[in-house]
This record gives C-alpha cells, structure tokens and sequence, in this order.
C-alpha cells in the first residue's frame, strides 16, 4: 500500500505568516502561525524554524514531503522562484525565496502570489472545482485576481495576469495607487465601502447603522454595513448595490473577454453575501451578452482562511508535474 504524501503550505502575509502540513488531498493535519516580521532574514529563518517543528509534531518522514509551496502578498516571478517586492514591507525586492528556501531544506519550493495560490486552492478543492475556465477574485483592502484558462492558472506573457482590480472602470475617475486612472479597486476597497457610507450618512441621525456603531462613525466597516442591509437598512443597501454594480462592470468585461462558466469571489468584503451578490449578478447580466452568461455561475468562495495552504499545497503538486512533462 502506497505511502501518504504531504507538502509543507505556507502563506506569507503583510501581517501574519501561516504554516500548515498539508496531505496531496488537501487535508490540513496541522497549523502554526506567527506574526510576520519586518526583516526579510527574520521570516525566512522563522519559516524554516516553524516547517521542521510541522515535521517533528506531526512525525512525517522527510521522505514523505513533496516539497514546500509558498503564497505571498505581492508580485512574484513563479518560474524563477523570485518575489519582486513585498506588499508593505521593506528590504524584500527581488529575493529569490524559493532557492534560499531550497537550499536549507534540501526540499523542491515554489512560490507565487497569494491570489494565484487562492485561485488553484478554489479551482481543485473549492467553489470553482469542475470548472476548466474561471476567474478568481479576493476583495479586501484592495482587489485580486486570478485566471485560470482550460484548466490551467493563466499567469501572462510577465506573470501579473489577472489583475482585475486594476481593470478600469471609470473614464476620468480616482487616480490609483498603481498610477492608474479609474481602476475598480478604487471603489470596491474597504477604505471605499465605508467612505461611500459616511457620505451616505451626513445629516441623518436614526440610521440602524448609527445604532449599530453606537453613533461612533469610526466603528464603521463593511462588516457592521453588511448587518444592516440584511435587516432592510436603505443606506447601506445603496451602498452595496454600489460596490454590486462597481464589481458587475469588471466581471462582465472580464466574462465578455474570457467566456468563463464560474466566478469565485472571496476575501472579507465577499462575506456580505447576497446583499452585495444580488447585485453583481445583476449588473453582469445587464452588461453581457446571453452566450456569455450561458452556464455561468457566480459564487462565493468555499476555502475561507485555509485557501491559501490548500492552494500552496496544489501549487507544488502541479509544479513537480510541470517539471516532468
């Protein structure tokens, strides 16, 4: 009888990095977690610290593990295993992670970004399982995307494909971090919800909203709006057919463009659920062609917090067969 196989996951963010001993059939045996520190040399020494503690609680042989597969929030080169800059933290610029990584554990290490990983988690093992053409977005701070294309992560001619945040949508609109003019992000990001809601709110004082918030506007937050819209709240109802149509306008063009049978939306911003999706459909019926809403499902993402060990998982997996074929 064949011996299970495992494959070390981890998910560097901005603010936390998450391990996790993953078996080739997306079961997590074990987690660890710790804060990510501002020093480049710090989280990598406390990523290998942290990946032979996984080994020796959970007593795998080394020769059971496929390798380590890697997520981080921020642009990456997953062909040469490089990471081109760290969102938020400094000193991170064109580090070659998955050789440094490599060469202290003897282990096969791929990386790419944290999207990318989420996408290939949600393709095999969550809401977009079945599906051979897809896009993937994560709403948030801000928005990402990935894209799969006949069943493969369509990554693009530099490896920053599916960047639909910064598709967009507004002619002579806000000027965006990226130094573009009108991106999508700019009025789908939390920062954005909430503003969009204050403005709402000037001048009234009986809002559910206010209550909610215990009048102190700086408690506000999509979470708190989202509450408010399912129990029939007009203004954050208006603020979510906002986001809705913001959304709707990017996924159709992006539907009109790619003919997929599934969108996958995830992130904090996506736990609003139908209040905000109701609208997204909308909008992206009204804003495409039938052939191309034939069959075409929008969802909410299934994997939640553990979509980025999953598809670190998956993302090793598929490497190794890439490297084989």
């Amino acid at each position: 009888m064949a011996r299970s196989k495992y494959i070390i996951a981890v998910d560097i963010g901005g603010t936390n990095t998450k391990l996790g001993m993953v078996s080739t059939n997306g079961r997590i045996l074990r987690t660890t977690s710790f804060p990510t520190c501002r020093r480049r040399g710090d989280v990598i020494d406390r990523v290998i610290k942290e990946a032979y503690g996984l080994v020796n609680s959970t007593h795998i042989r080394k020769r059971d593990i496929l390798g380590i597969g890697m997520g981080v929030a921020g642009p990456t080169d997953h062909s040469r295993g490089l990471i081109h800059h760290f969102v938020n933290v400094p000193g991170w610029r064109n580090t070659p992670l998955a050789r440094i990584v490599r060469s202290r554990t003897k282990l096969p290490t791929f990386i790419d970004n944290d999207v990318n990983v989420m996408t290939i988690g949600e393709l095999y093992f969550g809401a977009g399982r079945g599906a051979k053409n897809m896009i993937c977005l994560t709403l948030g701070t801000g928005v990402g995307g990935g894209v799969v294309i006949d069943g493969r992560l369509h990554r693009g001619s530099n490896l920053v494909a599916g960047e639909i945040g910064h598709m967009p949508i507004n002619v002579v609109g806000r000027k965006c971090n990226c130094g573009g003019i009108g991106c999508m992000e700019m009025y789908v990001g939390n920062k954005y919800i909430v503003e969009n809601a204050l403005r709402r709110l000037k001048g009234k004082k009986n809002s559910l909203i206010l209550k909610l918030i215990g009048g102190d506007r700086r408690k506000l937050t999509p979470e708190v709006l989202a509450i408010a819209a399912r129990r029939g709240d007009k203004t954050a109802n208006a603020v979510w057919a906002d986001t809705g149509l913001h959304l709707g306008v990017a996924i159709a063009a992006s539907v009109s463009l790619i003919n997929p049978e599934r969108v996958v939306i995830g992130g904090g911003v996506a736990g609003a659920g139908e209040v905000l999706f109701k609208h997204i459909r909308k909008a992206v019926e009204n804003r495409t062609m039938k052939e191309h809403r034939h069959g075409l499902r929008i969802v909410r993402a299934k994997l939640g917090s553990k979509a980025g060990l999953v598809g670190a998982m998956q993302l090793v997996k598929l490497s190794l067969k890439e490297r084989m074929e």
